[in-house]
């Protein structure tokens, strides 16, 4: 009777919510950079922002039970895999949202996902996009890693070994180019992961020195340790919002905690490091979750929200999916972060459409930007595929 109850109370505040969304949809419109951005990025395929998406979900609980969660799950990860599989890729975009399949794969029990993902590393023979990846090149990896966990056979992760083992003694991004490998901050997404789950693979420790220096050096140059935030990239430390606070971006932010998730349950037990990522991590979410407004949302320039009104979904996302990850495992106090996570999913769920699309999530970009409700985009369906998985995991912990 208790569990009916708050399913009764947890579908009226999302109504509430959807209602509210429907009802005043105040946002505004993309600049003329902004929307080349956008047009690049649906003729690339990474998804797209109509002026008119449809109508709300409806039907769909925000509570933190195993049935609602896997309904919402499903139904958006049905819609991004039927929308995008003609387009599958090797870029990050792609990359990111292959991550959230194979999360959702093994959350519902439901093979299609990995399949899918079998059948796209396949198709590319396994192999990355580029000789000498960045972290975003590199990113494709981790699916290739996690379907070797599935079936481990060698011939799976072999050219990304090999990558890597070409990367390994380069102290620079590449010849030529002296940035640091990570240099901005979404690489902690992207690289770390990688190199954490190919030290499981192959049991050489090699791959986890080289992502606790690499780590460090990004962490020394990018992290405010006032703010307890980091800065997208060099080019934006020192710069300022309109209302004069520092910029630190909702995804750029997103990606780092996720990145975090993602990197320690790889980490050896006894890895000198291990206490750095989770202070790190505990830091962060402390200060996202003072950054969460009464809705529940998030905005995409963090310490600006007047001027940037939209929540956005791609960052609220990945931070739903580290906190919880981070209460799963221990390292943050459940008391402290279920009701922040609790309210940050129930306003994620408000930018669900009928037909599975999931919204306000931000183009392309290193910045805080605008665009519009029904703005979806692959990597941020990826991010909410993370975020469901994860939380049918603390569901299934209460």
């Amino acid at each position: 009777m208790i569990k009916t109850k708050k399913t009764i109370a947890a579908c009226a505040v999302l109504g509430a919510l959807l209602a509210q969304g429907a009802a005043a949809q105040s946002y505004p419109l993309p600049t003329p950079a902004m929307q080349a951005i956008i047009d690049k990025d649906t003729v690339r395929h990474f998804g797209d922002a109509p002026a008119d998406a449809g109508p709300y979900a409806t039907g769909l609980s925000a509570a933190l039970e195993l049935a609602a969660i896997d309904k919402v799950l499903r139904k958006v990860a049905d819609w991004q895999l039927a929308r995008a599989r003609p387009y599958f890729d090797r870029i990050w975009t792609s990359s990111v949202m292959y991550t959230g399949f194979m999360a959702a794969s093994e959350a519902t029990g439901d093979p299609k996902y990995r399949d899918a993902m079998m059948d796209m590393a396949r198709h590319f023979d396994f192999q990355l996009r580029d000789r000498l990846p960045n972290a975003d090149d590199l990113s494709l990896g981790q699916t290739y890693l996690d379907l070797y966990f599935h079936d481990p056979r060698p011939a799976l992760v072999r050219l990304t070994r090999l990558e890597l083992d070409d990367l390994i003694g380069l102290k620079t991004l590449k010849p030529n180019d002296e940035r640091l490998p990570w240099w901005w901050c979404d690489a902690l997404f992207m690289g770390p992961a990688v190199w954490a789950k190919m030290y499981k693979a192959t049991g050489e420790h090699k791959y986890v020195d080289y992502l606790d220096t690499q780590w460090k050096k990004t962490s020394e140059l990018l992290y405010d340790k006032e703010e307890h935030l980091y800065a997208r990239d060099a080019s934006y430390i020192g710069k300022r919002e309109p209302n004069g606070r520092k910029v630190f971006w909702s995804r750029g932010e997103g990606w780092v905690m996720g990145g975090i998730a993602r990197t320690l349950d790889y980490l050896p037990a006894d890895d000198a490091q291990r206490p750095f990522y989770v202070q790190q991590l505990r830091e962060m979410a402390e200060r996202v979750a003072s950054l969460q407004d009464a809705s529940g949302d998030w905005h995409s320039g963090l310490l600006d929200p007047k001027t940037y009104p939209a929540p956005e979904v791609s960052g609220a996302s990945l931070f739903v999916y580290a906190m919880a990850y981070g209460v799963n495992r221990g390292y943050l106090d459940a008391k402290v972060y279920r009701p922040v996570i609790a309210r940050g999913w129930a306003a994620i769920l408000k930018n669900v459409y009928a037909d599975g699309r999931l919204g306000n999530i931000q183009q392309t970009g290193a910045e805080p930007a605008f665009y519009r409700p029904s703005s979806s985009y692959d990597y941020g369906v990826g991010a909410f595929m993370l975020a469901a998985a994860e939380l049918k995991t603390l569901a299934g912990t209460k």
